[in-house]
């Protein structure tokens, strides 16, 4: 017997013949061994199931003569049981089922196919076929009605590998699909809306279409590990996203919509091509993992602090054209030249509230830690017009960002917000 007794999803105490488990996991069976295997099981539970209820039977009918207990077994059952064990004697097997297992796992073995077995296992709530070598899964999964979590990590499932009618398992929860050669999110997974933990992680998915909008019960979305360069702004309608993980793909950007996930708690987007963050991404105030490293924006960052941000004193240009541009010197197109007049369109403000200087190619990068989520520090990084601005630090520090960013300028035209992974808080 490879069951074992576990408490039932309703809360049923641990022997409650509602909640058990086949383990058949780790025994690198083939397709065939593992058939003969459930065949066995689901006719011992029926044998056990046969002799419980003739001792009950015994028992109540009070024959002394006869012992009780579940060891019992009359005549006409023994006669039974030593019929159903000839070879030849297969035609009650399609009339056998298992009513009390829950649980089969069935992971790392040689599977080619879904055992067809399987839909004897009436109960059966959760199937574990990672790890095997499956191709393709079955239409005959959709006869396990009662089915809450397919797990078919790691095996060789391509784009025409689930079955099309996959969405009418109402009851599926949990759907595991990583480690497979999908090449796009499978069209059927967007009728799932009931779904809540999808798993979809390296394989080489290229695209995800704005259908996302409709799987509004996902509570872990997992694409790390494909070949995304973009996603969709509909994912920031799925409200109820908790865990949202895109690390490992191709992505330069998030849309602003990200902003909207009021629930998420944990964004991974580590090894990326990212080069910038939606300003409203610090709005996320329940976020408590983030994860940014190997992007870009966090290597310029390392880079410009590991040269100690370095300033390289202005040209003689652009001393004059500050000048110019701090005294409001008037001038018209024909005092001078149009390149002159085109550096002088130029210019940005600086975003020292206590300066109010001005720069073109030449500036201070000066950093600033602000407070996210209580648990981390968000480096600003301020781009200013001279080293003497960033000298005024008590003045500087103290300055509402709201102030600074009520100049006239746009602040993404003065500011680079860069984040940073797994900074302690200060």
């Amino acid at each position: 017997m490879y069951y074992s007794s576990e408490s039932s999803d309703e809360g049923g105490s641990s022997g409650d013949l509602s909640s058990f488990t086949l383990d058949f996991s780790y025994l690198m069976l083939d397709n065939e061994t593992i058939s003969v295997h459930l065949k066995n099981s689901i006719r011992e539970q029926e044998e056990s199931k046969c002799v419980k209820v003739n001792s009950e039977t015994t028992a109540d009918e009070g024959d002394s003569d006869r012992p009780s207990g579940s060891g019992y077994r009359d005549s006409n059952f023994v006669a039974r049981m030593s019929s159903s064990d000839d070879d030849d004697d297969d035609d009650d097997e399609s009339e056998r089922y298992d009513r009390v297992t829950n649980k089969l796992y069935l992971h790392n073995n040689m599977l080619l196919t879904v055992p067809f077995e399987i839909v004897r296992f009436s109960k059966l709530k959760s199937i574990d076929l990672s790890n095997n070598s499956l191709t393709h899964i079955n239409d005959f999964i959709l006869q396990l009605p009662e089915l809450q979590t397919l797990y078919l990590k790691n095996n060789s499932l391509s784009d025409d590998g689930l079955p099309k009618d996959l969405p009418v398992l109402s009851k599926l929860r949990e759907l595991n699909i990583s480690g497979n050669n999908f090449t796009r999110f499978p069209q059927l997974l967007y009728e799932m809306t009931n779904l809540r933990y999808l798993y979809l992680g390296n394989n080489q998915i290229t695209e995800i279409l704005s259908d996302v909008k409709t799987m509004q019960g996902l509570h872990v979305l997992h694409l790390g590990g494909n070949l995304l360069e973009n996603v969709p702004d509909e994912l920031g309608e799925l409200h109820q996203l908790q865990a949202l993980i895109l690390c490992e793909n191709r992505l330069r950007s998030l849309p602003r919509s990200i902003a909207s996930l009021t629930r998420l708690r944990s964004l991974l987007l580590h090894n990326n091509d990212l080069c910038c963050l939606p300003v409203g991404i610090v709005k996320l105030r329940g976020l408590l993992e983030l994860s940014l490293r190997d992007n870009p924006l966090v290597t310029r960052f390392v880079n410009s602090c590991a040269r100690e941000l370095m300033y390289n004193p202005p040209s003689l240009l652009e001393l004059a054209a500050r000048v110019i541009k701090l005294k409001k010197l008037h001038y018209t197109e024909e005092d001078l030249p149009k390149s002159l007049i085109t550096y002088l369109s130029s210019g940005n403000r600086c975003v020292n509230p206590n300066c109010k200087g001005m720069y073109f190619s030449s500036c201070v990068e000066h950093i600033k830690f602000v407070d996210f989520c209580g648990m981390y520090r968000v480096p600003l990084m301020h781009y200013l017009c001279s080293s003497r601005c960033s000298s005024k630090t008590p003045a500087y520090y103290s300055a509402n960002i709201a102030e600074s960013e009520s100049e006239e300028d746009e602040p993404s035209a003065r500011m680079k917000k860069v984040l940073l992974p797994d900074l302690p808080s200060y």
